[in-house]
């Protein structure tokens, strides 16, 4: 099959007949955290930027859903079907009500500000789960600057119904991307530290969740050419992420099964579709969505 690479042969039983990568919309800067609303079966995505968001389905096409969107980047639904955004601009994670109404859920560490929130993800509890790098700081466009007040750059987990914020990983360069497995027992996270710092390892590293902590970090894939930025996980626990050149999805036990290749880099992805099986790519200046034989994880 043409667009895609095959390392073993499991990928093949991802792929349908039809699967062919689409190019949906496009005219954005630098397209990322892409998050699916079954309800009008639309998807909504951030242009960094642009400082916009953009949203895309087949019935109304492109549309711009939200400007300024003080540079967004990551987001995720909630257990309510809420929008969790994480935000460059406002150095913070915050929530869209139904009303329309924006609720900061955290912006501070020990009484300090935030880097510049990246990515989110929500677990089965409720708990916000959030990267911290500085690219809204110390990258042009992409923020409104600052200093950064951190000692360093930490996944933090997020109590929102108290507000309770605890670091969870420390010792990361700039954490990024991240997502569960299956049964929630491991959180994924994307070292992209490579971006400013070459000896970074350019890696997708494993860390064991027990009572809310995160224990035995180690590497789970390393990843050429470009950076894992941004990943999602489907039913089989198999890894689907981002790089330079195209999708790569990785088994649970970090071998590479094949590539989806991609035109433009690729920043990010998510599951969607009324059956869960078109994974929606965030690929440079575009929104891309391939139908395949799989289903994503996300909630709801």
């Amino acid at each position: 099959m043409e667009g895609v690479e095959v390392y073993d042969e499991r990928f093949r039983a991802l792929l349908r007949p039809d699967s062919r990568l689409l190019r949906l919309a496009g005219g954005a800067t630098w397209s990322e955290g892409p998050v699916y609303f079954a309800e009008d079966d639309a998807v909504i995505w951030s242009d960094i930027p642009g400082n916009r968001l953009l949203r895309y389905s087949a019935r109304e096409g492109l549309q711009e859903y939200l400007n300024p969107s003080h540079f967004q980047n990551g987001h995720y639904r909630d257990l309510q079907g809420r929008l969790i955004a994480c935000s460059h601009g406002k150095r913070c994670v915050e929530r869209l009500e139904p009303d329309g109404r924006w609720t900061l859920l955290a912006d501070r560490y020990q009484g300090r500000r935030l880097n510049s929130p990246n990515d989110v993800v929500v677990r089965s509890d409720g708990t916000v789960w959030f990267t911290d790098p500085p690219y809204g700081l110390i990258q042009p466009n992409e923020g409104y600057g600052g200093t950064q007040e951190q000692e360093g750059c930490y996944v933090y987990r997020l109590e929102p119904e108290t507000g309770a914020l605890e670091a969870v990983i420390t010792e990361m360069v700039k954490p990024n991307g991240l997502a569960f497995s299956p049964d929630e027992q491991i959180l994924y996270v994307s070292e992209t530290g490579a971006s400013h710092d070459p000896s970074v390892p350019s890696e997708i590293r494993a860390y064991d969740v027990v009572e809310g902590r995160c224990i035995h970090g180690r590497t789970f894939a390393l990843i050429e050419p470009g950076l894992p930025d941004g990943f999602r996980l489907d039913v089989h626990g198999y890894l689907f992420t981002s790089s330079g050149d195209s999708v790569q999805v990785y088994d649970p036990q970090g071998v590479r099964l094949g590539k989806i290749l991609v035109p433009e880099t690729v920043a990010n992805l998510t599951f969607g579709g009324p059956e869960k099986n078109c994974l929606y790519i965030t690929a440079t200046t575009s929104l891309y969505a391939i139908h395949l034989a799989t289903q994503g994880l996300q909630k709801p």
